[in-house]
């Protein structure tokens, strides 16, 4: 039975990575996927799925105005969105449709929350409709779970205010635990 899940992790955490990997499984067997990204992030090329590992796929790309309704799933086995945490809340319905009308598995990965702890709406939705829900676990620089994210400067001094979306990599964001984003602490200067 095709449901809808959602992995989500703080940053650096392998959900690329893992993403990949469930494509290669289904590849593998000889089962076509639909890989899926965010327009927005364009950190390694538009539509470019690429793991901390160097490991990199094509994918299709979607922004605020897609329809993934629309789309032809046809011998399609597999449906995996990378960076779901960028999806609008009618695309995480339609992607519950999906899954429950056209019996097609849905597989997101993204993050839950945001530089100042609030949620993404792609986030929110996917977490209310998914029917499976999995926290991708990695560690804070204190050795705690790290659940938050806090965005830095150039300077690596913590920046509490800005636009939600502002793409960068491993020195622009760090992923950090709870005890650590409420006590201001990035990576170099946490206990």
């Amino acid at each position: 039975m095709a449901k809808l899940f959602y992995r989500y992790a703080a940053m650096n955490s392998g959900k690329s990575t893992q993403l990949l990997q469930i494509a290669n499984n289904y590849e593998t067997m000889g089962k076509a996927v639909q890989l899926y990204t965010a327009t927005i992030d364009d950190r390694y090329g538009v539509g470019k799925i690429t793991s901390r590992l160097n490991i990199q796929r094509d994918a299709l790309t979607y922004d605020d105005s897609f329809d993934f309704l629309a789309q032809d799933y046809q011998g399609i086995a597999c449906v995996l969105i990378d960076e779901a945490q960028f999806l609008t809340s009618e695309q995480a319905q339609q992607l519950h449709r999906l899954a429950h009308t056209r019996h097609v598995p849905v597989i997101c990965f993204g993050l839950r929350s945001d530089f100042k702890g609030e949620p993404f709406p792609g986030a929110a939705w996917l977490l209310s409709l998914a029917e499976d829900i999995e926290e991708i676990k990695t560690i804070c620089a204190c050795g705690r779970k790290a659940t938050m994210h806090i965005r830095v400067d150039g300077q690596g001094q913590r920046i509490k205010e800005g636009p939600q979306v502002d793409i960068g990599d491993d020195t622009r964001y760090h992923a950090v635990c709870a005890k650590c984003f409420y006590q201001g602490h990035a990576r170099e200067d946490t206990p």
